[in-house]
C-alpha cells in the first residue's frame, strides 16, 4: 500500500466580504455570535476539498482563474489557515508561490540560501554541500552576493526554484510563478521535477495554465472550479475534461426582430473538438469543425459567406470564402461543416469574423469579433509547413458536407 504525502480532509476556506479594518471589541463579540450573518458575508474560496496524494507522486493541479487552485497551495505550505476541515503533509515541504516570497529582500541571494535551510531545519553543513549545486542551476552566479531586492524577476525565479528543489524536501509545490522565466529555465525546471518525483521519490505539486507542461510533468491531475474539485484522476484524463469544461454556441435569435424576418441571416456558430462535443478550447493537435447555419428565405446562387480568423492581436490569420450552394439545405435553413486542418493553429487566443454577402458587394449579415476560443499546447510538436506554403488556406481546411438539394 503506497504511503500517504498529503491528506485533504473537508477543507474549507472562507473569506470575510467588506470586511475592513477591525472594529471595536463590541463588533468583533456581535460577528463572533452572529454566524447567520458571517455565512451569508462569506465568500468560500474552497469548499469541501478532499483528496490524497501518495509518496513520490507528479500532481498537476489545474482550473481557471480565481478557481481556487493558489488558495489551496497557500494552505498546503501554511501560509494561510483553513476556515474549516484540515490536512494531513507527511515531509518537509519546500514551496513557490509568489515571486517575492522566501527571501529577505536586504540578504544577499548567498545569504537566503542559507536562510531557507535553516527554515526547513538543515543544518549550516547541509546547506554547504548543496550550495554550489544551486548556485550552478539557477546561472547567476555573478550575482550571489548582491542583494536580492536588486534581481529582477527572472533571476529571482531562478534562485528561488533552485533553492526550494535542490535542499531536499519530502514535498515540492510549485505556482504559476515558473512563467516568469524563460522557456530554456522552464524546460530546465520541469526536468528537475521530473527527477525528483521520478527517480528521487518526492512528491511534486504543480500548478500551471500551460497543459504541455503539467501532462509532460505529472501523472495524476486535480480539476478545481469555483473551489471544488470537480475531477481527481490520471492526468490526461483531467486535462481534457477541463478542456472541454467551457462548451458554448452562438445563437443569432432573431425570430422575434421583425426587420430580420424576411432576410437572410446568421442563425448559429459552433466549433466542435475530436469528440464531437461544443467547446471554446481545443488542443493543438486536436480535428476543429466548425457549424455554421443561416436563414435564407431570398436565395441566389451568387450568396457567399466570409470566415475570418483573427488572433489575440486582431490581426488576421486566414480568410474562407465559400458559396451558398456548398451548404446543406432543409427549408430556408442552410447549414455549412467545416474541418479546420490538424495543427494549423498554434496555442494562444482567437475570434472569428463572419459576413453573409451578395456578389462580394452587398452585405447582408455581419458578426464580428465573435466566439473567443484557444488553443491550448498540449505538449504536441507544432506543425511543420513546407516552405512557401504560409498563409495558403486551401490546403488548411475542407467542406465536411454536400449540398442537398
Amino acid at each position: 500500500m503506497s504511503e500517504k504525502a498529503i491528506i485533504v480532509e473537508n477543507l474549507w476556506k472562507g473569506y470575510q466580504l467588506g470586511s475592513g479594518k477591525s472594529g471595536n471589541l463590541r463588533e468583533t463579540l456581535s460577528n463572533l455570535f452572529s454566524s447567520s450573518k458571517k455565512e451569508k458575508d462569506t465568500f468560500w474560496a474552497l469548499q469541501d476539498i478532499n483528496f490524497t496524494i501518495n509518496k513520490g507522486e507528479a500532481v498537476g493541479i489545474i482550473g481557471r482563474n480565481g478557481a481556487g487552485k493558489s488558495t489551496l497551495l497557500k494552505i498546503l505550505s501554511r501560509i494561510t489557515a483553513p476556515t474549516k476541515g484540515g490536512f494531513e503533509l507527511n515531509g518537509r515541504v519546500s514551496s513557490l508561490l509568489e515571486v517575492g516570497t522566501g527571501f529577505h529582500p536586504e540578504l544577499t541571494g548567498r545569504e537566503n540560501i542559507y536562510l531557507n535551510g535553516t527554515i526547513l531545519g538543515m543544518t549550516r553543513a547541509e546547506v554547504k554541500l548543496k550550495f554550489d549545486e544551486i548556485v550552478a542551476f539557477s546561472g547567476i552566479e555573478k550575482f550571489i552576493d548582491t542583494p536580492v531586492k536588486r534581481y529582477s524577476s527572472g533571476m529571482y525565479v531562478r534562485l528561488a526554484f533552485a533553492v526550494a528543489a535542490h535542499l531536499e524536501p519530502e514535498i515540492l509545490i510549485v505556482d504559476e510563478v515558473l512563467a516568469v522565466g524563460d522557456a530554456e529555465f522552464q524546460k530546465k525546471c520541469l526536468g528537475k521535477m521530473k527527477d525528483v518525483s521520478s527517480n528521487e521519490g518526492r512528491t511534486v505539486l504543480f500548478v500551471s495554465h500551460n497543459l504541455g507542461a503539467v501532462a509532460q510533468l505529472c501523472t495524476h491531475g486535480l480539476l478545481i472550479e469555483s473551489g471544488k474539485v470537480k475531477n481527481n484522476g490520471e492526468i490526461n484524463s483531467v486535462i481534457n475534461s477541463y478542456i472541454n469544461a467551457s462548451s458554448t454556441e452562438l445563437i443569432i435569435d432573431r425570430q422575434n426582430i421583425s426587420e430580420w424576418k424576411n432576410k437572410n441571416h446568421f442563425t448559429s456558430f459552433s466549433m466542435l473538438n475530436e469528440a464531437k462535443e461544443i467547446s471554446k478550447e481545443f488542443k493543438h493537435d486536436e480535428k476543429i469543425s466548425l457549424n455554421i447555419t443561416a436563414f435564407i428565405p431570398n436565395f441566389n446562387p451568387s450568396i457567399e459567406i466570409a470566415i475570418s480568423l483573427y488572433d489575440r492581436m486582431k490581426s488576421r490569420v486566414f480568410t474562407i470564402h465559400e458559396p451558398l450552394s456548398l451548404f446543406e439545405k432543409k427549408d430556408n435553413i442552410y447549414t455549412l461543416k467545416i474541418s479546420l486542418q490538424t495543427g494549423l493553429l498554434t496555442p494562444g487566443s482567437y475570434s472569428w469574423l463572419m459576413c453573409l454577402n451578395h456578389r462580394g458587394v452587398e452585405m447582408q449579415d455581419l458578426q464580428d469579433g465573435f466566439y473567443d476560443f484557444t488553443i491550448i499546447d498540449n505538449g504536441s510538436p507544432f506543425n511543420a509547413y513546407p516552405e512557401g506554403s504560409y498563409g495558403s488556406v486551401f490546403a488548411n481546411y475542407k467542406i465536411e458536407n454536400k449540398i442537398i438539394n
